[in-house]
């Protein structure tokens, strides 16, 4: 699955780079990385969180973080979106240091779009407003042309009936569809997760894991921190298993549920078997 998502997914990740001449890469090479973390730590006064992750996506990758409640996982990935500043560490983006000093943040973070757990939609503004918002102030785009990508989006995922409702008119699982249609209108170059269906009640959580499967599907580069064991396993190319701050181990994800090589590891997907 990953090396087809990634084949796919190379001449549009020479496209989106395009600009400096890029060094040749052998034949059946690996894409270069789109976002990379090196020794990536992150401390709360003395609590420290994170404790040096070595971490990369590629093109067209879908990765999956899991691991227990307090393991990290979250904070990781709100430290690859600049929503939390690292300690120390590197994260680079095709290559670059975002950490430097001069960096452009603001347009890094509109490469990665984010999707989190209760959703952060505007209650003031209705469906179509609040995905095209961001593409008007941030992405700088004229309002017809937000409004266009915005409803075809919203289509992707099954939401262009609501338009016009309130997020309060919506359920959780609504909700999350339309914050992943906001985050798709911005057309990032990769699309971050953070347990996107923990804020929801279980029958809804399966309209939203499909619509993330869907997108899988179609070749979107995806890092996903979820307690979805089964959609991790099912959709991931790789998973990346945290514990007490560091990646205890990560591999294709067929092979680290069936067969992981980590005692740690071992028990909590034993946990995940007996359920």
């Amino acid at each position: 699955m990953a090396a087809a998502r990634a084949e796919d997914a190379r001449s549009a990740d020479a496209a989106g780079t395009a600009g400096a001449a890029q060094p040749a890469r052998p034949p059946g090479a690996a894409p270069d990385p789109i976002v990379e973390t090196r020794g990536l730590r992150k401390s709360f006064g003395s609590n420290e969180i994170l404790k040096g992750i070595d971490f990369a996506v590629r093109p067209g990758e879908v990765v999956s973080v899991i691991g227990a409640s307090g393991s990290g996982k979250s904070t990781f990935l709100r430290c690859v979106n600049l929503l939390e500043w690292p300690s120390a560490g590197e994260i680079l983006y095709h290559g670059q240091d975002v950490l430097a000093r001069g960096y452009d943040v603001t347009g890094f973070r509109a490469r990665l779009g984010m999707v989190f757990q209760q959703f952060n939609l505007f209650n003031n503004l209705n469906v179509l407003q609040n995905c095209v918002i961001g593409q008007v102030r941030a992405a700088g785009r004229k309002p017809d042309e937000a409004r266009q990508r915005a409803i075809g989006y919203l289509a992707k995922v099954g939401m262009d009936r609501y338009v016009e409702a309130k997020p309060r008119q919506l359920s959780g699982g609504q909700k999350q569809r339309v914050a992943i249609a906001r985050a798709l209108s911005m057309e990032p170059e990769a699309l971050l997760f953070d347990e996107p269906t923990s804020a929801l009640d279980p029958e809804m959580v399966g309209e939203v894991l499909a619509v993330m499967g869907e997108l899988a599907a179609g070749g979107l580069t995806m890092v996903i921190v979820t307690h979805e064991m089964a959609f991790a396993r099912d959709v991931s190319d790789r998973v990346a298993f945290m514990d007490d701050g560091v990646i205890a181990e990560q591999g294709e994800a067929a092979k680290l549920f069936s067969n992981p090589a980590e005692e740690r590891t071992k028990e909590f997907l034993a946990r995940f078997r007996a359920g």
